[in-house]
């Protein structure tokens, strides 16, 4: 490993219980904190650490407890009642690391929940002050308006924090233009390990003299910090590549500068908390380029690929990105890439494998068509095998692109088998002159273990993110970890490179004689002992101190193997939860983004896809562990902890498939509430619930009289007491007789190419008939053979509650109904989304080896008739531009739906564009269940407040409803729209007709 270094074996909690000493040890640092006057939140509960055991690494290590900090103040507190040195502290942003940076056996410190503020933006001087746990594009979000932008781009910009891109000086695209985030601190507020508070600023030669006086610990460390760059000044010289990707933690190069100067800010910055907690940052920013343009090129050889980026790199493009071709092949099964492929043109008749994205950013439209043209003139020339180019200017289309790279990490960790993408050596760099043969012999060690594996990364800059394809429950792929670590280690040297060119050290922190020497890494030894004596700081990383030792890669336990300890049954049913990487995509606090509402309404992680998920797994293994084991007796509380988590979820489906693993929590909630009901008493609510589709059809027989029944003080009070509020009054269809699906009709459909039947859904079909009319009339008068089917019940509520059987019966019948329908031939076409996408998901778990009948949205079926020349165009109306938003699960399943309404309303005259905005927190019935009534409100105001204050057109129930609610109006459906249209353009609708 090129060095001598002290490493232990495995360390830290292997499982949940907590020995008598530990106990005792937490237990006295909680009583500490309190007299500090902590005010943040306190997790000790075996949920929340679980959930702070894993990051999206290999690894997996449960911390004592879980603190979340509401005031910079509570840092001082946590470090102060820390002073004994009996608990390490680790501080967690994002928890987006791929090498255990932020985990720990004592206590995370999470700055995510309370310490996620913007404090102030000056642009005079171009700075934006910060809390430690914002997240990148939040800060981005807000700096927009001003035309300002925070340039280090992570592919995690969804969630990573500022605190943790500042702990592993993060960068990412662009990073040969904009540099890295040390390249952005202006001041930083930290707090050192004795409790105190010290600013980090640019210091100017007297300013430095002025600081090391005194006997302070920052004084102190300030005096070692300048020992070390004066007295090591050749070494750091020779040592330190001259590489845009830098020798992180600890970054001795560029503190002390020609001029005298000195900044400490280049020391912590890459430190992974070691050294100081950070409570502040003033960053500087840029101002956003005016323009973008995109060169999309697809190679026949990734060795190609790799080639001609220094052909191309003279024509000083931001970025050159590229992806193999195992990233390719499951890019294209992600749900961005049926827009992407139009781009990019029909399938080649040569296999592309490998993609490069070149792009050129800047304020001159001259100066950027002069770059892109010298580009392509260099790609015309190129010996190598390019297949073809596409030129982009859309920007949307290439936020799409930058979208799909940025999900590469993902995608990568799709189970293949029993295997998937692993990081361990993702982000190493070596000079982008060499890249192509190192890449080379990096294919040889894999290829030597018989490892399939994926390719992508920042070619312009020489970092590859490499992800070997291991199954970690395996022994023998474990196994694996160690030799490959250092034989690309040593590979990595040998080419002038760096091990961790990007993610930071974490665990990899044995290496570190191997890249710094053995001079610089005593330095760096002396250093953290001189900030942090105790080793209060994320104990066993980077650097040792006295009696401590840093981990070894090997030495931390691995996440697989507790799922090695579940059962193969268990496995198999909760197979979603054990694949779950810890990418922490579901982790954003995008208010146009459907996953995952309950988090973003929370802040709680365990509220969140990859919480339910590790809690799913975790209490999986304790099902499937010994009487005798410890462990067990963990799992009374685990199990009602996961229940607590799995209620607040809105069963929207987003991460079935925006998580890139499509972590399906719904699925397994379901199979959970099954098994945990089957030896407790349900709540009468679930009943009723159950029951809910039959008792709707009764009141749709006479709906006056059942809105009387249900909506009275008696019966709006027997519901609360049942723990359900505010549900909609009764408003079943009324259709004239010869809009009825009958027999004669299906039989001779075959005659007769406009025929089609519409689905009425439960919910539609009783809360809001109208809508089913309107839909009905509005088709007729197209010139459309429509009957519109009675209302089927779809057992959604049974399905979201774990009443598996009752599911299992309604979903048949609703199939076997739908089967008969199909065998005519005729389209069927669904206008509710959430039910209508049941025929591609939920009914999927009964339908055995039958196939399932396509079931239309009614704007794909529309489209399709527009292709085929069978519905006219209306003149453009000059009426303001409305806005489609559709259904969560609908924008998770068919993101292009509301284009695809708004293309269909244009074609009709109408002005439309597609929008855009998460859950509205309705999500069936969540939003009328009492104990969720404040989520679901808080879940709207986030999402939907802003987007309703002008007129928008809603594809799903659930949102019209809640926005009635909450806006006090209800949003027209498309179809409502259009009958608009068609009534103004040529009065066929008569007002009669339409209610």
């Amino acid at each position: 490993m090129g060095g001598d270094i002290t490493v232990t074996p495995q360390t830290g909690n292997s499982g949940l219980f907590l020995a008598p000493a530990e106990l005792a040890t937490r237990e006295s640092f909680l009583r500490r904190l309190a007299l500090e006057g902590f005010s943040g939140d306190i997790a000790p509960e075996v949920s929340s650490r679980l959930t702070a055991a894993t990051d999206n690494s290999i690894y997996q290590r449960l911390p004592v407890a879980v603190l979340y900090p509401r005031t910079g103040e509570d840092l001082n507190s946590v470090v102060r009642a820390a002073q004994d040195g009996a608990l390490t502290l680790s501080v967690r942003g994002g928890g987006t690391g791929t090498n255990g940076q932020s985990l720990t056996s004592g206590v995370i410190v999470d700055v995510s929940r309370h310490l996620d503020r913007i404090l102030g933006f000056d642009p005079e001087t171009e700075t934006v002050t910060v809390e430690p746990g914002v997240i990148l594009a939040r800060l981005n979000a807000f700096l927009k308006p001003y035309g300002y932008f925070f340039p280090p781009t992570v592919s995690t910009a969804t969630r990573a924090t500022i605190g943790g891109m500042i702990a592993t000086d993060a960068s990412g695209k662009g990073s040969r233009i904009y540099g890295r985030t040390s390249d952005y601190v202006e001041t930083l507020d930290v707090v050192l390990s004795d409790g105190s508070d010290f600013q980090v600023r640019h210091l100017t030669a007297e300013d430095l003299e002025r600081s090391v006086e005194g006997e302070g610990l920052a004084a102190r460390a300030c005096r070692e910090v300048q020992r070390v760059v004066n007295e090591q000044r050749d070494e750091i010289t020779r040592v330190f590549p001259d590489m845009n990707r830098g020798l992180t933690g600890y970054n001795l190069q560029n503190i002390l500068r020609a001029d005298g100067s000195f900044h400490l800010a280049r020391l912590l910055a890459g430190s992974e908390g070691t050294l100081a907690l950070t409570k502040r940052v003033v960053l500087n920013v840029r101002r956003l380029p005016a323009l973008r343009r995109l060169l999309v090129i697809r190679y026949a050889s990734f060795n190609d690929t790799l080639r001609d980026v220094q052909a191309l790199l003279p024509t000083s493009p931001s970025a050159i990105e590229v992806l193999d071709e195992r990233v390719l092949e499951k890019a294209q099964q992600d749900i961005i890439w049926h827009s992407l492929e139009q781009v990019l043109g029909a399938r080649s008749e040569r296999p592309v494998r490998g993609l490069s994205f070149v792009e050129f950013v800047g304020d001159d439209a001259e100066a950027l068509r002069l770059q892109m043209d010298d580009a392509v003139q260099r790609l015309q020339k190129s010996s190598f095998k390019v297949i073809d180019y596409k030129t982009v200017s859309d920007t949307e289309t290439i936020g799409q692109f930058w979208t799909l790279r940025e999900k590469s990490v993902g995608l990568l960790g799709r189970p293949d088998g029993h295997r998937q993408g692993v990081p361990f050596v993702e982000d190493t760099a070596v000079p982008p002159a060499v890249l192509a043969d190192y890449v080379r012999e990096f294919r040889d060690i894999l290829d030597g273990y018989g490892l399939s594996y994926g390719m992508f990364g920042h070619a312009d800059v020489g970092c590859l993110h490499v992800r070997p394809f291991l199954d970690m429950l395996s022994p023998e792929d474990r196994a694996l970890i160690r030799p490959i670590s250092d034989a690309v280690a040593h590979l990595t040297k040998k080419h002038g490179g760096l091990l961790w060119g990007e993610h930071g050290r974490g665990y990899r922190g044995e290496f570190s004689p191997l890249f710094f020497g053995e001079t610089l890494f005593q330095e760096l030894c002396r250093i953290k002992e001189v900030f942090d004596p105790k080793d209060i700081f994320n104990r066993g990383k980077l650097a040792p101190v006295r009696q401590y030792a840093v981990d070894r890669i090997d030495g931390v336990p691995f996440k697989g193997a507790f799922d090695a300890e579940i059962q193969p049954g268990l496995r198999d049913r909760y197979a979603l939860a054990v694949s779950c990487n810890g990418n922490g995509a579901c982790y954003n606090r995008e208010p146009d983004m459907a996953m995952c509402p309950s988090y973003k309404g929370t802040k709680d992680r365990r509220q969140s896809p990859k919480g339910r998920a590790l809690l799913l797994r975790s209490w999986a293994r304790l099902r499937s562990l010994p009487a005798s084991s410890p462990d067990r007796v963990a799992l009374p509380a685990l199990t009602e902890e996961l229940k607590a988590s799995l209620d607040t979820c809105l069963s929207c489906k987003a991460c079935a498939t925006q998580c890139p693993i499509r972590v399906d929590i719904p699925s397994m909630r379901s199979k959970f509430l099954a098994f945990y009901f089957q030896d407790r008493r349900r709540p009468l609510r679930d009943y009723a619930i159950y029951w809910l589709e039959p008792l709707l059809a009764v009141g749709r027989i006479m709906p006056a009289l059942a809105n009387v029944l249900m909506h009275n003080p008696f019966s709006e009070k027997v519901l609360k007491k049942l723990g359900l509020v505010d549900l909609p009054r009764l408003r079943p269809a009324v259709l004239p007789s010869e809009a009825r699906l009958n027999h004669s009709w299906l039989r001779r459909t075959g005659q007769r190419p406009k025929a089609a039947v519409l689905l009425q859904d439960s919910f539609t079909g009783s809360f809001d008939g109208g809508l089913v009319e309107q839909a009905y009339a509005l088709l007729t008068a197209l010139g459309l053979d429509i009957r519109v089917t009675p209302v089927w019940d779809n057992g959604k509520a049974r399905h979201v509650l774990g009443f598996r059987k009752g599911f299992g019966i309604t979903a048949r019948q609703t199939l076997r109904k739908v089967r008969h329908l199909a065998r005519s031939g005729v389209p069927i076409i669904s206008l509710d989304a959430a039910t209508g996408l049941m025929f591609q998901q939920e009914y999927k778990e009964v339908a055995g080896q039958l196939p399932i009948p396509e079931v239309l949205s009614l704007e794909k079926y529309l489209q399709r008739q527009i292709a085929a020349g069978h519905l006219e165009p209306f003149r453009a109306s000059a009426g303001e531009t409305l806005k489609v938003i559709s259904h969560c699960t609908e924008q998770a399943v068919r993101p292009e739906s509301a284009g695809e309404w708004a293309a269909i309303l244009q074609h009709f005259g109408v002005n439309a564009e597609a929008g855009k905005a998460g859950c509205c927190g309705m999500a069936g019935l969540f939003g009328h269940e009492e104990k969720n009534a404040a989520l679901s409100r808080r879940i709207f105001d986030q999402n939907w407040a802003e987007k309703v204050t002008t007129p928008v057109l809603a594809t799903g129930f659930s949102c019209r409803c809640q926005t009635r609610r909450f806006a006090g109006y209800r949003p027209s459906h498309p179809v409502e729209a259009l009958v608009a249209a068609l009534r103004n353009s040529t009065g066929e609708i008569s007002t009669g007709k339409i209610r």
